[in-house]
């Protein structure tokens, strides 16, 4: 609205956040694991404007930098003492957080660890330990500074940084499925997963069925619309349940915002419409209002269309409209 950035407090943060991710929680605060100070965790209460910690990791999630100080500067008088590197760490559909992490000082495989929020966001919440990362060929894979996504069948995914193989944990094992030398992860609105690198790759899993509590629910929508023209559509959970995507402090590429897909009757032929004006970012919203404005593409053909709103990759219910 003003293009302008406020300053807010901080106060309380354990060390600083070079190397960090953060996940939104559906409380509102953002939760990450501590590289400097492993196996610390942290939480961050946007109306406090104060970190609170979120309790110990249980397992070492970090690993440190094996490789000196980084010179910088034009003369490069100063130099930049990297902390290590942490993995990622993904919302999932039931509340709790995945997050992966990197082999520790003493070497071995790669931990996991499994965050419960608590019900009161200033409490720690709690931390289980999940399943390590198998071992490939005599080398122990990790998930350091790797991408994780969260499929919409509600599994996260993570890319093995040292096998490049991918791993959906259903929640009790890391499954492996294919390898990949693409690194990059980006969950797309057919529920299928860009891989990008050297080349361009798109990965399905086995399972691609998701609980219909997860999808989002259109309750007010135009029944004709106009190409070139802007519309707004209500309902529930357009934001999704979670971030869906993650690098730790690398990569940015949440998904935690809707689509609109038009579907034409006649030909099939599907559209995606720009959507801007949100009225939330937040992720599971639950049965709360949301709405977003999406304009109809000039180009797209017209008649009777089926509407839907997609989130992560799992699509509301479809309604009827029609387009001129």
């Amino acid at each position: 609205a003003t293009l302008t950035w406020t300053k807010m407090r901080s106060p309380g943060k354990s060390d600083f956040n070079a190397e960090e991710g953060w996940t939104l929680l559906p409380d509102g605060t953002v939760l990450t694991f501590d590289v400097q100070d492993a196996p610390r965790s942290e939480k961050y209460i946007p109306w406090l404007e104060e970190w609170v910690t979120a309790g110990s990791t249980i397992v070492d999630l970090h690993s440190p930098y094996p490789f000196g100080c980084t010179p910088y500067g034009h003369h490069h008088e100063f130099f930049y003492c990297p902390p290590g590197e942490v993995g990622s760490a993904i919302l999932r559909p039931d509340g709790t957080v995945f997050a992966t992490g990197s082999f520790s000082k003493f070497g071995g495989p790669g931990h996991t660890s499994i965050y419960t929020p608590p019900a009161i966001p200033t409490d720690p919440g709690t931390w289980t330990p999940g399943p390590d990362f198998p071992d490939d060929q005599g080398r122990d894979d990790t998930g350091s500074d790797t991408f994780t996504v969260l499929l919409a069948n509600g599994n996260p995914l993570v890319r093995g940084a040292n096998s490049g193989i991918l791993y959906e944990f259903d929640g009790v094992s890391l499954i492996p499925e294919v390898a990949s030398f693409n690194s990059f992860l980006l969950p797309l609105p057919t529920g299928e997963v860009l891989l990008t690198g050297s080349n361009a790759q798109l990965y399905t899993s086995p399972n691609t069925s998701f609980s219909p509590s997860w999808a989002p629910l259109i309750t007010a929508y135009p029944a004709t619309v106009v190409r070139g023209s802007t519309y707004q559509i209500s309902g529930q959970q357009f934001n999704g349940l979670s971030q869906a995507s993650g690098l730790g402090d690398d990569y940015q590429n949440a998904t935690n915002y809707p689509l609109v897909r038009i579907t034409n009757q006649s030909t099939g032929h599907v559209f995606y419409a720009r959507t801007h004006d949100h009225s939330t970012m937040a992720v599971a919203t639950g049965n709360t209002v949301v709405s977003t404005n999406f304009d109809v593409p000039v180009g797209m053909e017209t008649g009777a269309s089926s509407l839907e709103a997609v989130a992560n990759g799992i699509p509301s219910t479809p309604v009827t409209i029609t387009v001129k």
